[in-house]
């Protein structure tokens, strides 16, 4: 049954397909692999408060004991017309990608199987298992990109029965995307402290996210953009202070510098000014940001801003491949790029 396409997955979770007997749900977006994760076992037909329906287990527990998931899916349903094999926190590991591969060859009688996994490159044994497979299905989760983003706002607007000022949308936009769940949470917690309004205004953005997290990331990327050593360190020990995870302040860059190269493409194809370009961006530019990006433009080329996104990239593995190194990997990323702004403005 192969792999959906990213765009094509919730389309079919609303129907998923009964014949399925092992779905595979990845992707970097943790909480949005977690939400896909939740209902696809709704769809399942099985009961989940059901401790004899529902087996949970850990990706590590499976490859300690590869045959513990065969076991698992070939035991006999007694309350219940299926089972539900949900293992977490799936690793990349060739035993692993055997276990579910032998297990889709000859899926169980009356078991489905979900597995979540994080982000898995095409040719990983897990994905290469499941899309194989006329019994299975992946299902890939990335970051939302803006039109998403829009979509869980709007949705969450619409059951609360409110709107949105559109300067407070692009304001509580910029703290969003990194994770599902917590852009869920972010949303949540707006739509609580706005109780009883009609409307939600910038005003009400900036007091009930505080924008804590989202300003000082903007932060950290700028002082990085613009080659400022002094404010970038500041601004670092002030991210990390206020307890904010290491994936967001990536997330926020990867964006950022992604913008900046649609508008230096569009300044070299047009031949606009960084001023025209900005004044014409869609999504707007929010207004306090406006002149950071002109200079950034004026410093960074197309070529250099590859090399940033190809780095940025690059850490955010690294900081996943070791998290109890995050901070000083993602920390040398940024002084890495703000030496770069620096040397890029010595050329101009």
């Amino acid at each position: 049954m192969a792999e959906k396409k990213a765009h094509e997955v919730d389309g079919w979770l609303a129907r998923p397909d009964a014949k399925v007997s092992v779905a595979l749900i990845y992707g970097p977006d943790h909480g949005l692999v977690t939400e896909r994760g939740r209902m696809f076992a709704a769809k399942s037909g099985v009961p989940l408060d059901d401790p004899f329906s529902v087996v949970r287990l850990d990706g590590a527990e499976v490859e300690r004991d590869p045959g513990r998931l065969a076991d698992e899916a070939g035991a006999i349903s007694m309350f219940s017309a299926r089972r539900l094999i949900w293992v977490r926190d799936a690793g990349a590991s060739k035993t692993f990608a055997e276990a579910v591969k032998a297990l889709a060859a000859r899926p169980g009688a009356d078991a489905v199987v979900l597995i979540e996994a994080g982000d898995l490159k095409k040719g990983a044994a897990l994905r290469s298992a499941v899309e194989a497979s006329p019994n299975a299905i992946a299902l890939p989760c990335y970051a939302d990109d803006q039109r998403s983003i829009d979509q869980v706002i709007d949705a969450a607007l619409q059951k609360a029965a409110m709107s949105i000022e559109l300067d407070a949308r692009q304001l509580l936009k910029r703290n969003l995307g990194g994770d599902r769940l917590a852009s869920r949470s972010e949303i949540d917690k707006l739509i609580t402290y706005a109780h009883g309004a009609r409307t939600i205004e910038l005003d009400d953005v900036i007091a009930a996210t505080g924008d804590a997290s989202s300003v000082s990331a903007d932060a950290v990327v700028d002082a990085a953009l613009l080659g400022k050593l002094a404010d970038l360190d500041l601004a670092f020990s002030r991210f990390i202070a206020g307890g904010n995870p290491m994936f967001q302040l990536l997330n926020t860059a990867l964006r950022q510098f992604h913008a900046l190269e649609m508008l230096r493409s569009g300044m070299d194809v047009s031949g606009k000014t960084p001023q025209a370009a900005v004044a014409s961006a869609k999504p707007a530019i929010f207004f306090s940001r406006r002149n950071t990006v002109e200079t950034a433009l004026t410093r960074w080329t197309r070529p250099a801003i590859a090399s940033a996104l190809e780095r940025l990239q690059g850490t955010v593995l690294r900081s996943r491949q070791r998290a109890d190194l995050a901070q000083p990997i993602v920390r040398q990323c940024f002084l890495a790029l703000a030496a770069e702004s620096l040397r890029l403005a010595e050329q101009r």
